[in-house]
């Protein structure tokens, strides 16, 4: 979530710079991400840890980094994200394409698109999978 709920990642630009720290941590084999969206003031990522590096430090490394980009972009200082974060662990019962299609389906729900490839900031490694179920239930 952003400082203060702050709609920033409705600046293209700043959703990009934001997108381009969450591709080089996979790129670069800290995590692998399955499914993310980012919302206008926040980001919901589906990602499977390695054996390295702990949730926190990717979570750290990816606010410092969007931070420092996306600051200098807008040519301003000071705290971009909320200090804290949300994580759920998944279970081994939960169907992870289930739950990445609810993560791609949140621009949706919230009413920022009627379909999902109007909406520009988003990836899944099952897009294809995605066209057998339904989006929204």
């Amino acid at each position: 979530m952003t400082c203060k709920r702050r709609p920033l990642f409705t600046d293209i630009t700043v959703a990009r710079l934001l997108v381009r720290e969450l591709r080089r941590l996979h790129d670069e084999g800290d995590v692998v991400s399955l499914a993310w969206v980012v919302m206008p003031d926040h980001l919901h990522w589906m990602m499977q840890l390695n054996d390295h590096w702990p949730l926190y430090r990717v979570v750290k490394t990816l606010k410092a980094r969007s931070a420092f980009a996306i600051n200098r972009h807008l040519r301003q200082q000071g705290s971009l994200w909320q200090r804290a974060y949300y994580d759920h662990a998944a279970r081994k019962d939960e169907d992870i394409r289930q739950m990445a299609r609810y993560i791609v389906a949140n621009p949706l729900r919230a009413g920022l698109v009627r379909d999902i490839g109007s909406y520009p900031h988003w990836d899944c490694i099952w897009m294809t999978g995605l066209d057998e179920a339904p989006l929204v239930e």
